[in-house]
This record gives C-alpha cells, structure tokens and sequence, in this order.
C-alpha cells in the first residue's frame, strides 16, 4: 500500500505540473496512464464499472468521474480535479487533487483551500480509539463554517486489494459515532465540496457528477493508513505536513 500510493504521488505531482491552458482533458489522461504504466502498474481507474479512462478529469462544476476528451480543452480561469489510481502487487492506491489553469477567481482558490484543509481537519481525528464519524463530522464543521456545500451522495470508502472497500465514509455531519478505528486499517477520505448547493447530478453519460446549480466543485483526497498516533499519509506529498498539510520544503 506504501508503495502503490508513493507511486500515486508522483503520478499527481507530474500531472499537477503539466496543468495549462490549452490543453485537453485527454492530453491529462494519456500522460497519468503512460506514467501509471511506466512503473510497472496498472491504472485502477480503467474499464472499473465500464468507466473509460485512467484518470477522472472533472472541470468546474463537474465534481468527480468526468470523462476525458480530445474535444475537451481547458481555459484560463479553470479549475480542474484529477482523481486517479493504480494497483502495485495487486493493492489500490487512490488519491485526488484540485488545480488551478493558469490565474483563477479569489472565490476559486479559496474553494480548492478550504476542500484541501478540510481533509487535514478531518484526519485530526483519524487515530486508533476514535470513531469514524469523528472525521466525518470535523469535515462538515469546517467546511460549513465557510458557507459551502458538501456532496451528500458521494462518499469516502475503505481501500486495499479493491479500489471500494467498507466502511463508507461521509464528509457530512453523522448522527451515530460509526466504527472505532483499530491500527492498520486504509481509508480513502474525500472531500468534495462546492461554492453552492449540497446537490448533484448525473450526466448523460452516467459518470459525470456535476453540482445541480452549476457553482464550482473542487474534490481532495488522499489515501490513509490509521495508526496508535497520527495517521499515515500514505499519497501525501513528501514535502507536506502530515497533519496540516503545510508546505515545509520545495525538492
């Protein structure tokens, strides 16, 4: 799991550099499934469920699962999500990022930082002895406490020899406590937050989940392993904070 996540990380650190406008959504995919495959792994993303590609492409108001396209070409002002996986010695990594295309609104970045740290805010939580919905509930108090929405019908999930394991895991306030956390197991936190509505919808091509009013969508996500102590990052880049997420060093 180590590995096929630090893989990940390069994976995404070498997309997130390529990000231009002018590009296109599938420019994005063939270069994430060329350096997916260029270690000797294999893109958990394709043909999984039928979906199409290697890496989910989503743009502005797309939340996850986009499609990409040749037709497709990204602009100034976007925001883009990457969410993209692979399998090494047959265990699943699973991580996404939000980027910028070239310079972006004020109310844009601010959406990308809040999605980002509240991960970070939730994971505060994610220890051996603490309960599930802890994460799930510091999400939410975070994320709202800046007035935006957060996706409802997606969650995070489990991960480890299957891409989708239990248990699920929401970024909205619970009710229950959900499971005590124990030593040693993975988990997939995602937060998928936006600028509006709570509220999603499915495109045409039953993937691509869009914000039902349009607002903007950013989607973070990174790959955890729950510990005595802090979590384990396991697709956080090296150069971060493991619990706030803060840059210390550029390579």
């Amino acid at each position: 799991m180590r590995e096929s996540n630090r893989l990940l990380s390069i994976v995404h650190r070498e997309l997130g550099k390529s990000i231009r406008p002018g590009m296109s959504t599938k420019d994005i995919d063939k270069m994430g499934e060329k350096l997916i495959r260029s270690f000797g792994c294999v893109p958990n993303f394709l043909n999984y469920d039928g979906y199409p590609a290697s890496i989910c492409v989503s743009v502005n108001d797309e939340v996850v699962h986009g499609i990409p396209s040749k037709h497709r070409y990204l602009q100034e002002g976007d925001i883009v999500s990457l969410d993209a996986g692979l399998i090494y010695k047959g265990y699943h990594s699973d991580a996404a990022r939000t980027y910028a295309v070239g310079s972006i609104s004020p109310e844009a970045q601010k959406l990308i930082d809040v999605t980002r740290q509240s991960f970070f805010e939730g994971i505060k939580f994610a220890k051996a002895g603490h309960h599930l919905h802890e994460i799930s509930n510091a999400i939410d108090s975070y994320v709202r406490s800046f007035g935006f929405g957060i996706v409802k019908d997606l969650v995070g999930h489990g991960i480890g020899t299957s891409l989708h394991e239990s248990p699920e895991i929401p970024n909205f306030r619970q009710k229950t406590r959900g499971i005590r956390l124990k030593p040693g197991m993975t988990l997939a936190i995602e937060p998928m937050i936006t600028l509006g509505t709570d509220d999603v919808e499915w495109l045409d091509d039953d993937w691509t989940v869009v914000t039902a009013d349009g607002s903007l969508a950013a989607h973070y996500e990174n790959t955890i392993l729950i510990t005595e102590g802090d979590p384990e990052i396991l697709s956080l880049e090296e150069d971060a904070d493991p619990m706030t997420g803060i840059i210390i060093r550029r390579a």
